[in-house]
C-alpha cells in the first residue's frame, strides 16, 4: 500500500474527499476519481466531486444515514473487492478523510486479504477544516497546545463508550466532537460532571465547507440547548475550549 494514485488495472484506491467543498479536495484525489472505472461514494461527498467521474464510470452510493438506510461496512468491503478482482479501477470515495472515523482501515485490511492492491490519497480532514472555515483554531498560542478529536457516536455511559471522560476534561486540550448532535446533551453533562468549566466557550458548525454553513455559539453548559434551539441537525462538528473566543468569525 502506498499513496501513490496510479493504479494498474484491478486495485482500489481510498480517496479522502475533503470537508464539502469540491475546491478542498486534493489535487490527487481529483486524479484518482476522472480515472476511475467505479466510484464507491459516501453521503457527504459533494455532487461537485461525482461531477468529475467519466461519463462511463459506474457510480454506487454505499453512504450510511444517520438513524436512517445504510450500506452494511461488509457490503462495501464485498463491492470493492469484487469490481478489483474484475479488473476494474475503484475509488472509494469518502467524505474528510478516509482514516478519521471513516473505516478505512477496515476496506484497506479486506482488500489485502483478497489479494487486491490498496493506495490512499488522505483527505483534509473535517475535525480541523470546519473548525477553521468557521473562525476558530483548534490550537492557539497561549490557550491550547494540542486539540483532542473524539466521535460522539456513542454516547456517555453506553457499554461501547471507550472514553474517560474525567481524563478528557484534564487534558487542557480544545476538544472536538464529530458525529454528536444527538449526544451532545449526554457528553456536555458528562463534561462537566468530570469537572469542566461551565462557563467554557463552545460552538457547533453545522454543514461546514458548504454554502449551508451555519455557526452556533454558547459555552459547555448551553451549548445543546442552543444546538437544539437553532434546529442543528447532522453533519455538524462541536468545538468546545477558548479557542472559540479567539476570532471574530465564530
Amino acid at each position: 500500500m502506498n499513496a501513490d494514485p496510479n493504479l494498474a488495472q484491478g486495485g482500489v484506491t481510498l480517496v479522502g474527499a475533503g470537508p464539502g467543498d469540491p475546491g478542498l479536495m486534493t489535487v490527487a484525489g481529483r486524479n484518482a476519481v476522472e480515472r476511475a472505472d467505479v466510484v464507491l461514494s459516501d453521503r457527504l461527498v459533494s455532487s461537485g466531486v461525482l461531477e468529475w467521474a467519466r461519463p462511463d464510470a459506474e457510480i454506487v452510493d454505499v453512504g450510511k444515514e444517520p438513524h436512517g438506510r445504510a450500506t452494511p461496512q461488509e457490503k462495501i468491503n464485498r463491492l470493492l473487492v469484487e469490481h478489483a478482482l474484475a479488473g476494474r479501477n475503484v475509488v472509494r470515495l469518502k467524505g474528510g478523510d478516509s482514516f478519521v472515523f471513516g473505516r478505512g482501515g477496515e476496506e484497506v485490511l479486506a482488500c489485502t486479504e483478497a489479494g487486491v492492491r490498496v493506495h490512499v490519497i488522505p483527505g483534509v480532514s473535517s475535525a480541523t477544516a470546519v473548525p477553521a472555515l468557521a473562525g476558530i483554531p483548534v490550537t492557539h498560542r497561549g490557550l491550547s497546545q494540542g486539540f483532542t478529536v473524539i466521535s460522539g457516536h456513542v454516547p456517555p455511559g453506553d457499554p461501547d463508550c471507550t472514553f474517560d471522560y474525567g481524563a478528557l476534561a484534564q487534558t487542557g486540550t480544545t476538544l472536538v466532537v464529530l458525529m454528536g448532535v444527538r449526544t451532545l446533551p449526554q457528553i456536555t453533562a458528562a463534561l462537566l460532571a468530570a469537572g469542566w468549566p461551565a462557563e467554557c466557550p463552545a460552538a457547533v458548525v453545522a454543514d461546514g465547507a458548504t454554502p449551508r454553513q451555519r455557526i452556533v455559539t454558547g459555552t459547555v453548559a448551553d451549548i445543546a440547548v442552543c444546538a437544539a434551539a437553532a434546529a442543528i441537525e447532522p453533519p455538524a462538528i462541536t468545538v468546545i475550549g477558548e479557542v472559540v473566543r479567539v476570532l471574530p468569525l465564530a
